[in-house]
């Protein structure tokens, strides 16, 4: 606590030898708030008081040092990440911040959390039960929040950054070779949303993607699709949003058997328009009977592993759909940056070490094409 009578501004050092500068900080229930900074040397605590002064002077409010962290935590949810972040990610940030950080760590201190306190939480909810991958999200929702405190001034270093989350294992996926894709699309040809697992095979695109194209964002004559949009459920509620970036944001190419199923679909579409009762013209071009999107619960139920079924082909996500296009495409030797950009990943990186298994045969590959250069020129 700061001495009575101290004048605003000045530096001075308590008996228990740290040392503390007041500041004003306006007013609250008619009372003045003052906000206090310490630190072990005079010179720690006259620079973040400067700082402070700086801040207030740009109209910049600054963090009283006793705001708990879920306080904190609350007000950058609702005025800050709200307006960046699209409705499912906000979903899940209110759920980790109400239900895991808030309850057990809320009630510290913003200016005086440290990465231990950050480790503990960490092991508390890995014995609690929530698995590595959980426990990474919480912490990234963390880091993102603490990121936004350490720039407007609140606290002078983000702990998140120090603090040590729990490695998560590599999720393995399947991924269909060439002649167990050619079972699934021959199986697939009497179902009427052969075209869903003919884009998933040979285009690359996630299953909200494909559900959320529109007609309007597919070109026939020049053989190229845009994704621009992606559909999923929430709360009850059909959400269409764009893809999370920019690369996700991309132009691809249609194949032959693509650019024909795509015509079949239309034709089949319009006759399902002709029989419906009612009809929500949404220009999707993979709809349900009635024009409204289709579940993706029901897709995998009613239609996607009755196909895996009939085809012979042992259980799979439907995710791993585009796991199989991008191993097939690089076995084929196709260039890793093309994969990337139809892809959609954000840099090439991402693309080279979530399918890192392809390489040895791609190397093996390269070395008998050198020989037979090299074989060749002598």
């Amino acid at each position: 606590m700061a001495r009575r009578g101290v004048q605003e501004g000045s530096v001075y050092r308590r008996a228990d030898g740290r040392w503390v500068a007041v500041l004003h900080v306006g007013y609250s229930g008619g009372k003045r708030q003052r906000k206090s900074f310490y630190g072990a040397t005079r010179q720690e605590v006259a620079s973040r008081l400067a700082g402070a002064v700086r801040d207030r002077q740009l109209g910049k409010s600054p963090v009283p040092e006793r705001e708990k962290l879920g306080d904190f935590l609350n007000r950058w949810l609702e005025d800050t990440a709200r307006r960046s972040i699209r409705v499912s990610t906000y979903a899940i940030y209110e759920v980790s911040l109400r239900k895991h950080i808030i309850p057990a760590i809320g009630h510290l201190k913003l200016a005086r959390l440290s990465a231990d306190d950050l480790d503990g939480l960490y092991s508390r909810l890995l014995s609690g039960g929530l698995s590595p991958k959980t426990v990474r999200m919480i912490h990234a929702v963390l880091h993102r929040a603490l990121s936004h405190a350490q720039r407007r001034g609140a606290i002078a270093v983000n702990p998140a950054s120090v603090a040590a989350p729990p490695s998560a294992p590599r999720r393995e996926f399947r991924t269909l070779a060439p002649d167990e894709a050619a079972l699934l699309l021959k199986a697939a040809l009497s179902d009427r949303l052969y075209g869903v697992y003919l884009l998933a095979l040979t285009c690359g695109l996630r299953q909200g993607e494909i559900l959320g194209l529109r007609w309007a964002d597919v070109d026939l004559n020049r053989a190229v699709l845009h994704v621009r949009q992606q559909v999923y459920r929430m709360a009850g509620e059909w959400v269409f949003s764009e893809p999370k970036t920019a690369a996700g944001r991309r132009t691809v190419s249609l194949s032959g058997s693509a650019v024909e199923a795509l015509r079949e679909r239309r034709l089949a579409q319009n006759k399902e328009r002709l029989r419906a009762e009612t009809w929500e013209d949404l220009d999707l071009v993979f709809s349900n009977r009635r024009g409204n999107p289709i579940d993706k619960a029901n897709l995998l139920r009613g239609s996607f592993w009755p196909l895996l079924e009939r085809a012979g082909l042992p259980h799979m996500r439907f995710h791993d759909l585009r796991h199989s296009c991008a191993s097939l495409l690089l076995a084929e030797g196709v260039h890793p940056k093309v994969v990337q950009e139809m892809l959609g990943h954000s840099s090439i990186s991402v693309t080279l070490d979530i399918y890192s298994h392809v390489l040895p045969s791609m190397q093996a590959d390269a070395a008998e094409k050198m020989d037979r250069l090299l074989a060749a020129s002598n």
